[in-house]
């Protein structure tokens, strides 16, 4: 039987990380031929509550280095419209390294391969780093994913296996990001398998991954335990019953069973610390709340729009933005296809217009009646930098609010990212 431990991190992060991995033969039977151990971190963003904490991060590779490691290295290519540097700055991740002695690796940073993936039948960019480190030198390294424990409003959890998303190229992670993305998330899995995964649920986020603040009290929920194992596809499927959710309701673990890389049968799979799973469980919700700015219409397409792409990547930025911000809108999103002409009716401007199917039915139609400039548009599936864009600019949020840093500072770590050549899809509004 598969095993995924469970560890209640109130005896210390320290002592529960060095719990967990000895359960499974200790760090020295971990390790491969070059001693280098790669922790693929949760850094999606600086915004409080979504990140991997750094705490555990840090007590991760001290436990390594105790045990005889060469070289601990601490991997992310943050979301779109924001670049791995600043988040690391700013959450805490480059002090953690500072203080350990890891090796922080921003991949935006990184050059690209090709990657085919077979399922979705179309080829993905990856980072060169990845592609040499954990593809050609995949049996002499090891490699750990270190999510975060989350709820998500278009992959229902987002765990270890989503976790390796920020695996890809920013611009890669744009096609594809709809009905599809289960898919492509599946694949990538069975392309490059972590070794291990320990899921960081010292808190776990309710509603999707990415809360308001505004929403903290509801949104983010203390459990206070680490949750690993050597089965990737088994610990996501434990954390994700651990939430609330079977394999049926979590599309691309299923998918990513099909590959038979894991054990996916939760009757088949051994908890250990039982009590904690069973005491601390809990029936978690993954959508949004809802909770958008007054005066902003959104008009859906009835044909298609897609849960993975437009709908929630747009929603999720949108509630944010009200919530913490308290702003008002006073404008129109247009997202899908198939939007009908009566639902068009009395729709002047400011319109923000979501993904190629409503720009391709819609624009044209708009530009004409409004005028370009009261248009903005953020193409593809899921392009976030056109979306926090577009949406900034009409619930006139200044992009210096944004950013939780000396503006100074911001423009200095963006100058040495691009210096050192970073793919980041950033917002034209915080481009040198």
């Amino acid at each position: 039987m598969a095993k995924v431990r469970f560890e209640d991190t109130a005896q210390g992060i320290s002592d529960a990380v060095a719990s967990l991995f000895d359960a499974f033969g200790g760090g020295r039977g971990l390790l491969k031929s070059s001693r280098d151990v790669y922790l693929k971190v949760n850094g999606i963003d600086f915004k409080p509550h979504v990140y991997t904490s750094p705490s555990v991060v840090s007590a991760v590779v001290r436990y390594f280095q105790q045990q005889g490691a060469r070289h601990v290295y601490v991997m992310e290519n943050s979301t779109q419209g924001n670049f791995t540097r600043l988040v690391f700055e700013i959450c805490g991740m480059k002090q953690a390294c500072a203080s350990t002695g890891a090796v922080p690796v921003y991949l935006d940073e990184t050059g690209e391969m090709p990657l085919f993936l077979p399922g979705l039948e179309s080829f993905v960019q990856i980072p060169d780093f990845i592609h040499e480190r954990l593809i050609t030198r995949r049996q002499d390294n090891l490699y750990i994913s270190v999510p975060k424990l989350k709820t998500h409003s278009m992959t229902t959890v987002t765990l270890g296996i989503k976790n390796q998303f920020g695996l890809l190229h920013q611009k890669s992670r744009i096609p594809d990001h709809n009905y599809k993305l289960h898919q492509k998330i599946a694949d990538i899995y069975a392309a490059i398998r972590p070794d291990f995964t320990l899921i960081d649920g010292i808190e776990a986020t309710n509603y999707g991954h990415y809360p308001a603040l505004a929403q903290k009290e509801l949104c983010v929920v203390p459990k206070n335990v680490l949750i690993g194992g050597d089965d990737p596809l088994a610990v996501d499927v434990a954390a994700a019953e651990f939430l609330g959710f079977s394999l049926r309701e979590v599309e691309h673990l299923r998918l990513a069973a099909e590959y038979g890389s894991g054990e996916s049968d939760f009757s088949k799979i051994e908890i250990e610390n039982r009590e904690i799973f069973d005491q601390r469980r809990q029936k978690f919700r993954w959508d949004l709340l809802e909770k958008f700015p007054p005066g902003v219409r959104i008009i859906r397409g009835k044909t298609r729009c897609c849960t993975e792409g437009c709908k929630r990547n747009t929603e999720a930025v949108l509630e944010v933005f009200g919530q913490d911000y308290a702003c008002r809108g006073g404008f129109t999103i247009l997202m899908g296809k198939g939007i009908r002409a009566a639902d068009m009716t009395g729709v002047t401007g400011p319109i923000h217009i979501a993904g190629d199917c409503a720009i391709s039915e819609w624009y044209p139609e708009m530009r004409r009646r409004v005028g370009k400039r009261n248009i903005t548009l953020s193409p593809g599936c899921n392009n976030l930098a056109k979306t926090i864009d577009g949406l900034a600019k009409w619930l006139h949020i200044s992009p210096l609010k944004l950013v939780p840093l000396n503006p100074l500072k911001a423009l200095f770590l963006l100058a040495q990212a691009k210096l050192h050549g970073t793919r980041a899809n950033i917002p034209p509004v915080l481009k040198l």
